[in-house]
């Protein structure tokens, strides 16, 4: 992975907006330069280290994209049916063995080459037989029902660019063009914690104050639709000096450290002490809500120093929304940075609020809502409860509609931009 040093950041503010925490991550962190080759059926999930420029041209050759007949469109009548005599058979895989008169057509199947001599196709549904002929109609224009080579991709374009995500799509896209392997970059090794003496392990019988964790699941369910390898390092306690030593150990063996709750200003809140005390503290409390107090820094990888580079650590609120908002703004992108892949913009779409909301300037706020289309319009209506700790509102809601830092009010029919959580979630 690519090294990282304590002063790869740079920022004196108390409060940071999302979009130069964004900002900040796209120009500091490295990209990375290691890389690993991997068979194709291996390659799912990974991120392309080099761009796949099309060593032959896809499809391959000119072919037929129908069932039906193959023949000369210089032959055809302008506004009659044309005579063709059949001459010969093209079956995928095989083609056809002569030239092809003027007046002839050859029975051709989806895929197999076009005869030389021919350069359109009729579909055999749109066909009369007449003994030993067909009867084309009128109108076909030159090269219909046909795939010219490269139609889909010329041979020496890049077809797949380095930083790509490598999905079903590009494998099969990669695999139509010969390639049995792919360069890609190595997975970031991520680790997860929770914080926290009231959160016990699901499955375990609580004790009075205690409540189940919920937050290190849904981080590890988040990463895994993310390029990374993720692990489930448990729940820190309330104590600093085993918080401390439980970061310094677990950024020795990754490349980035996730934690939820610990990053407020109460006496129980240790991660942050813990992130200054053994590295920099890069920033503290975000300009978004839900999900303010949340904080980011560098602890050192290896021999007390960052002479071996640091590992990032995302200090995420406790409370489950504001946890999710600031790992989609904060965790992923970084993440992906160091994973060497492109930025992938959260899906956003447009809709029209069915609310009204009042809100305070500079600060972007990410309401949850539900969706319900009326004729042709989205419209968004606020979920009824509003608290940071209502896990079951991600459940009964269908995005964010998201308030940007200048805007103070939204009423009924004001545009407004939703983040499904469909695909994200």
């Amino acid at each position: 992975m690519a090294q990282l040093s304590d002063d790869c950041f740079a920022f004196g503010g108390a409060l940071m907006s999302v979009d130069d925490a964004q900002a900040l991550i796209a120009a500091r962190i490295p990209a990375p330069e290691d890389e690993q080759v991997v068979p194709l059926a291996a390659a799912r999930g990974r991120v392309l280290a080099h761009a796949l420029v099309a060593p032959i041209p896809l499809p391959p050759f000119f072919n037929a994209a129908v069932d039906g007949w193959a023949f000369r469109h210089a032959a055809l009548n302008a506004d009659a049916p044309t005579r063709l005599v059949e001459a010969g058979r093209a079956a995928a895989g095989h083609g056809a063995t002569r030239q092809v008169a003027a007046q002839e057509a050859v029975r051709i199947f989806t895929g197999a080459p076009m005869p030389d001599g021919t350069d359109t196709c009729v579909m055999q549904e749109d066909i009369q037989r007449d003994g030993d002929a067909i009867l084309v109609p009128p109108g076909l224009k030159r090269g219909a029902n046909a795939r010219p080579a490269g139609e889909d991709v010329a041979q020496g374009a890049v077809a797949l660019a380095a930083g790509r995500l490598l999905g079903p799509a590009e494998i099969g896209l990669a695999a139509a063009l010969g390639q049995a392997r792919l360069a890609v970059r190595p997975l970031p090794r991520v680790g997860v914690f929770s914080t926290g003496d009231e959160l016990a392990e699901p499955g375990v019988p609580l004790r009075a104050a205690q409540t189940h964790d919920s937050n290190r699941f849904t981080l590890l369910a988040l990463l895994a639709g993310l390029p990374c390898v993720a692990s489930d390092l448990g729940i820190l306690p309330d104590d600093a000096a085993r918080t401390a030593a439980a970061l310094a150990s677990a950024a020795r063996d990754h490349d980035l450290l996730l934690t939820s709750g610990g990053v407020s200003t109460g006496e129980e809140d240790h991660v942050r002490a813990a992130i200054e005390a053994g590295g920099s503290l890069v920033f503290w409390r975000l300009a978004v809500k839900p999900g303010r107090p949340a904080a980011m820094g560098m602890l050192p990888k290896a021999g007390g120093d960052f002479t071996a580079g640091g590992t990032p650590v995302v200090g995420l609120p406790g409370n489950p929304v504001a946890a999710v908002v600031c790992f989609l703004h904060l965790a992923r992108p970084l993440l992906l940075r160091l994973a060497g892949a492109t930025d992938r913009p959260l899906p956003r779409y447009a809709a029209v609020a069915g609310f009204d909301y009042r809100k305070k300037a500079g600060r972007r706020e990410y309401v949850r809502v539900t969706l319900r289309t009326e004729g042709t319009i989205t419209r968004a209506h606020k979920f009824p409860r509003e608290g940071a700790g209502l896990l079951s509102s991600l459940t009964q809601s269908d995005g964010f509609a998201e308030l940007p830092e200048h805007v103070t009010r939204v009423a009924p029919g004001d545009a407004v931009t939703v983040l499904p959580f469909a695909g994200m979630l």
